[in-house]
């Protein structure tokens, strides 16, 4: 994946079980997606910042998260990002309208409890950005497209097209 950068912001994708304290809390060393370069036998290009629960993200954050996009020499990005506040953060990056691909993706189940709809997910996101033109998109659930046509239906527990 030579020709992509991932950006993982923290969210519920990447949530481990503290076993003192009994919460789940962010992993910065990006377990999961060094798992995922073992398993799919390649490299992933990969940086974290700001390590937070989308419920938590500010405005600041998403400044810092668009200076990392700005800044980087990959036109096509993933982000991972919280479930929560995937849109406003998409809706963020886009207002900054960039030459990139940018794919947002998470999870809602951590990938240290169940991997499958995570790596599902980053899967989709990673196919996704190698076809798709210069924009600002989410892929979660199966589904992917602009940010702007994709929900997080609470109903349903899942991302869906509007």
């Amino acid at each position: 994946m030579q020709n992509i950068l991932i950006i993982s912001t923290g969210g519920t994708f990447n949530k481990v079980y503290n076993r003192v304290s009994g919460e789940l809390e962010i992993d910065n060393n990006s377990k999961s997606l060094k798992h995922i370069e073992e398993c799919w036998l390649t490299n992933l290009n990969y940086i974290n910042i700001i390590g937070k629960d989308s419920l938590d993200f500010t405005n600041s954050d998403r400044e810092r998260l668009l200076t990392a996009i700005k800044e980087s020499k990959y036109s096509k990005i993933i982000i991972i990002h919280g479930t929560d506040t995937i849109d406003k953060s998409a809706i963020y990056i886009s207002q900054n309208c960039l030459d990139k691909t940018i794919v947002f993706t998470g999870a809602m189940v951590p990938f240290s409890i169940e991997s499958i709809e995570a790596t599902a997910n980053l899967a989709l996101a990673i196919g996704y950005s190698k076809l798709a033109n210069s924009g600002v998109y989410i892929a979660l659930n199966g589904v992917v497209d602009s940010y702007s046509n994709i929900i997080k239906n609470r109903e349903l527990g899942l991302f869906t097209k509007v």
